[in-house]
């Protein structure tokens, strides 16, 4: 089976298994795919049966839901796709970073594996998207970087922005604007007591951003020495 055998359908369940373990060791079940695809848990619970069935997922009833071998290796063929797409919008055709990811998720359904290898050489093989996100080889290496959710980093750690999560267009405008992209060096100080914020000193830029809980959590980060 290749994964131009699934359907846009099927292809969007597996990437979306590959999202949620990616920068995270929390177990996946239905219930969080439903709220990470937008649909039912009657349809996610369908779905992953019919996944089962085509030995892409393991999953017992009313447990987790874990993509095989055979899935993962579709699922991160689709992550290639999706981000190389991203990296062609955002390096070539002039678009925002901000733009892109549901640009992307129309296309990623389109390309041939020839096109993906041929927009990966006209970038010049690079290893990750607009957002930070690695982006897989072509023989599924995934090469994720050692970074921490800036929500977790002490107090007066200097630190450089690996990955920024593309989940809201919004906040990735407002990151934007503040110079909180990725490689910007940021200084955490701290926040203002009992407000659960951030307070960042982004290089290079005057004064200090205060970022709450979700747009901390939005932001991985590398310590500098």
């Amino acid at each position: 089976m290749l994964v131009d055998d699934l359907s846009p359908s099927m292809q969007n369940y597996i990437k979306a298994i590959w999202g949620l373990q990616e920068w995270s060791d929390e177990p996946i079940s239905p219930s969080t795919i439903a709220e990470t695809v937008g649909v039912r848990l009657s349809t996610v619970s369908d779905a992953v049966r019919k996944l089962g069935e085509q030995g892409l997922v393991d999953h017992v009833r009313y447990g987790t839901v874990a993509l095989t071998d055979l899935g993962r290796r579709h699922a991160v063929s689709m992550v290639r796709r999706h981000r190389l797409i991203e990296s062609f919008l955002v390096g070539a055709l002039g678009y925002e970073w901000d733009e892109v990811h549901d640009e992307a998720d129309r296309l990623e359904h389109a390309v041939s594996d020839t096109l993906v290898s041929r927009i990966d050489a006209f970038l010049n093989f690079p290893t990750r998207d607009p957002h930070g996100d690695p982006i897989p080889s072509a023989d599924g290496v995934v090469h994720r970087p050692d970074a921490t959710q800036l929500s977790e980093i002490a107090p007066g750690c200097r630190v450089r922005v690996e990955r920024i999560s593309d989940a809201d267009g919004g906040m990735l405008q407002y990151f934007a604007s503040q110079g909180i992209v990725v490689d910007a060096v940021l200084e955490v100080q701290p926040g203002e007591p009992f407000s659960g914020t951030v307070q960042v000193a982004v290089e290079g830029r005057a004064g200090s951003v205060s970022l709450g809980a979700q747009a901390a959590e939005s932001i991985w980060a590398s310590a500098l020495g």
